[in-house]
């Protein structure tokens, strides 16, 4: 079953390898037809030359990823994937909660401060989760209810 890993692991590397190397041929090919087609004696066109380095193909996917949330310093991990835009963190705080409320203070000012910016959205969800959405989310929060005062069982609730 290794072996099934391996080969298949080789396969796409061979095939990436293959692909960044056709498109790199691309932009040669195209900056010695540019030069090629140049006036001779050394003369320049004012052409320019536009050359596509095939912008970055990014699948825009939306990615749910579960964090614990050990230690402050496991908070760098999850500001970095809500600064790339496309994750939405869901973090277990129960852990950090129990060990030391002061860091976990530390720990959720920095990511709301860094959601905020991203002008995201966070809310908690129990007392042990805390879920983080980037720009594109949002958290729908329910105002809460207001307690109504007892009124006595004298007065009309019609009035």
């Amino acid at each position: 079953m290794n072996f099934l890993i391996d080969e298949t692991y080789t396969k796409n590397l061979r095939n990436l390898y293959k692909y960044l190397q056709f498109k790199i041929n691309m932009i040669f090919d195209k900056i010695k037809k540019a030069f090629s087609e140049k006036g001779s004696g050394g003369e320049f066109n004012d052409e320019y030359l536009e050359i596509d380095l095939g912008k970055e193909e990014h699948e825009n996917k939306v990615f749910v990823k579960l964090f614990v949330l050990k230690d402050y310093d496991n908070v760098n991990e999850i500001l970095n994937d809500l600064r790339e835009g496309y994750t939405i963190a869901i973090i277990d705080i129960k852990f950090l909660r129990q060990k030391d409320s002061i860091e976990l203070k530390r720990a959720i000012s920095k990511i709301k401060k860094t959601v905020d910016a991203l002008e995201g959205s966070i809310a908690g969800f129990g007392e042990n989760i805390v879920i983080a959405t980037p720009s594109f989310a949002k958290i729908h929060k329910e105002p809460p209810k207001q307690k109504e005062e007892k009124s006595s069982k004298f007065e009309s609730k019609f009035d």
